[in-house]
């Protein structure tokens, strides 16, 4: 878990590094990099939350599922639910895509 997170906090540092570049030889300001940032961080942070939520899901519906076969159709809309984080994180990416 220290080593993920040690690689999230490394990869924000370097988007921020790279929104900073990226607006001093424009128009010198920081709002479109930050935007870029907010655009990334929604999609990202959603894929993420959803890749750990539906690893913890999909063990726990395969056990149900070779105990009570018929708990096949339940498991398959628990492990779909999580779907909804990236989902939420493309609408806001599409927001946020509309104001650069």
């Amino acid at each position: 878990m220290k080593k993920v997170l040690t690689a999230l906090v490394m990869m924000v540092l370097g988007v921020l590094a790279m929104a900073a570049e990226n607006s001093a030889g424009g128009d010198g300001s920081v709002g479109k990099g930050l935007i870029g940032l907010g655009i990334g961080l929604a999609v990202g942070l959603g894929a993420l939350g959803t890749g750990w939520a539906q690893s913890r899901i999909g063990s726990a519906a395969v056990g149900a599922v070779a105990e009570k076969p018929g708990m096949f159709g339940t498991a398959i809309i628990f492990l779909l639910l999580p779907e909804t984080l990236v989902i939420f994180g493309l609408v806001i990416a599409f927001i946020l895509l509309g104001k650069l």
